[in-house]
């Protein structure tokens, strides 16, 4: 069976910066519905396409296919008071939005006597990642997965 709308896709995968470096070492295979359903970036889903079980890719993503392009304007420096004492870096909040539709995700990257400095970016904003996978599982997707837009585990939980 090949990739293609409605199909559940299992990929073994790892994810390097374009350094070579080691983000992501896929210690767990990705198992995504295919077909628009935004369970993987749209650049990979549509490489992906028509592909079948035991073939594997590269593919470079740029920020704008991956994470997005940093944005300065997402990092803030707030008053220590907004937040509990037990804060430390690298811890992450998430924080709704004003239209209240979303909310955002927040990791504390500096603390320094009254002030924390905290970022709205993704921590892989900026970057160029290199996707390596090799498929090594395509079905067909249930009813029940279509209908909710995302793939459930043999005993019917999400996954």
């Amino acid at each position: 069976m090949q990739v293609e709308k409605n199909t559940v896709v299992t990929l073994n995968y790892s994810v390097t910066d374009s350094d070579g470096n080691v983000v992501d070492e896929g210690n767990e295979p990705l198992v995504y519905l295919h077909g628009g359903y935004d369970g993987i970036f749209p650049l990979l889903e549509e490489r992906l396409q028509s592909k079948g079980v035991g073939e594997s890719l590269t593919v470079k993503l740029q920020p704008e296919d991956a994470f997005g392009d940093y944005d300065a304007e997402l990092v803030m420096i707030e008053s220590r008071s907004l937040f509990p004492d037990n804060i430390e870096v690298g811890m992450q909040f998430e924080r709704s939005t004003e239209d209240g539709d979303d909310d955002e995700l927040f990791t504390i990257t500096d603390i320094a006597d009254d002030k924390v400095v905290v970022d709205g970016n993704h921590p892989l904003a900026g970057m160029s990642l290199v996707f390596a996978c090799t498929i090594t599982d395509v079905r067909k997707a249930t009813t029940e997965e279509l209908s909710h837009g995302h793939v459930h585990t043999p005993d019917h939980r999400h996954h």
